[in-house]
């Protein structure tokens, strides 16, 4: 979702074609999901367990959508798309994961709040040897 938001924004649209708002998501920026499997590779306390590198907080589809849009284009504004909202037995409405064994076991803790993490994004999309990576016009069902 975070990469169709932000190429669409970059490629000039401003009517964004989105599912469903609703939907919950605990994000994690990549680079706290790295230094936690370092950190799991490092804990010999962890070997067996079912571990979730998470940060405890759940943000909305819309939440997100809008923080970029804010970062991006402030004109720009959400156009729900039938045809990307899933049916409804088949979306979860809330994914959020719990971190107290990861925090407990290893001295790993989630470093960035979600603004960070999708600014930090933001950047890397705006290479544009990155964003020509992408396909922002489309999607496919």
């Amino acid at each position: 979702m975070i990469p169709t938001v932000i190429t669409q924004l970059l490629t000039g649209k401003i009517e964004l074609r989105l599912g469903n708002l609703t939907p919950t998501r605990d994000f994690n920026y990549v680079k706290d999901t790295a230094h936690a499997f370092i950190a799991l590779a490092e804990a010999d306390s962890v070997v067996g367990k079912e571990i979730n590198i998470a940060t405890g907080k759940e943000h909305s589809i819309e939440d997100v959508a809008q923080i970029l849009i804010s970062e991006l284009n402030p004109n720009a504004r959400i156009i729900t798309d039938e045809r990307r909202i899933r049916p409804e037995a088949s979306e979860v409405f809330r994914l959020i994961g719990d971190n107290t064994l990861i925090t407990t076991l290893t001295k790993w803790r989630p470093n960035y709040e979600l603004r960070a993490g999708l600014l930090d994004t933001i950047a890397w999309f705006r290479q544009p040897e990155n964003l020509a990576r992408y396909k922002a016009w489309l999607y496919n069902i």
